[in-house]
């Protein structure tokens, strides 16, 4: 008999055996991205928190207002949904702030889209995070009117499991500058 011909099939198998096994195996599991990490800590912060804002400069309408922030993760883990508002103000959008914003991932990269009372969504990338305890984020671009000006960057500080602090800047016309700053501890 010849060896080809019974070498051929043989090795046939074999490669045809080895393919199906490398096919079937789970893939290695790729360690995830700062960006992941990040978005994963924010994620953390799913809840009901509370605190009070102190703007820079003083706006002595707002100084010390009890705030109520809620994050909620939906779409099967894939955003995180923000939301501000003041503490014992009715739940009603049409007449209050009530600011939305979703932070999720767009690739490789952690975004979140402000939906703003000044009736625009300022886009904006988070900064690499190695430790995901501070996420910072600039602005990449803004749909809609910029009449009343537009949120231009923010930052999630995590302390602990019930503790964070929130920074946000917001623009006024003539590119003066705003600053926001929740301490907010986690409602129980």
């Amino acid at each position: 008999m010849n060896p080809l011909r019974i070498a051929l099939p043989v090795f046939l198998i074999s490669v045809s055996t080895a393919a199906f096994a490398q096919h079937e195996m789970p893939a290695s599991v790729a360690s995830p991205s700062e960006a992941q990490k990040s978005f994963d800590a924010l994620k953390s912060l799913a809840g009901t928190w509370e605190g009070a804002v102190h703007v820079d400069p003083p706006v002595p309408a707002y100084e010390g207002l009890a705030n109520v922030v809620t994050m909620r993760v939906t779409s099967r883990g894939n955003a995180l949904v923000h939301e501000i508002h003041q503490a014992g103000v009715p739940d009603d959008p049409a007449r209050y702030d009530h600011p939305v914003t979703v932070l999720y991932m767009d690739d490789d990269h952690l975004v979140l889209t402000h939906y703003c009372d000044a009736g625009n969504r300022p886009r904006m990338r988070a900064e690499a995070s190695p430790d995901a305890k501070k996420v910072e984020f600039d602005l990449v671009d803004v749909s809609g009117s910029l009449k009343h000006g537009h949120m231009d960057h923010a930052v999630f500080t995590l302390i602990d499991a019930d503790h964070h602090v929130e920074d946000w800047t917001y623009m006024l016309p003539g590119d003066k500058a705003m600053h926001a700053h929740f301490e907010l501890h986690r409602t129980k």
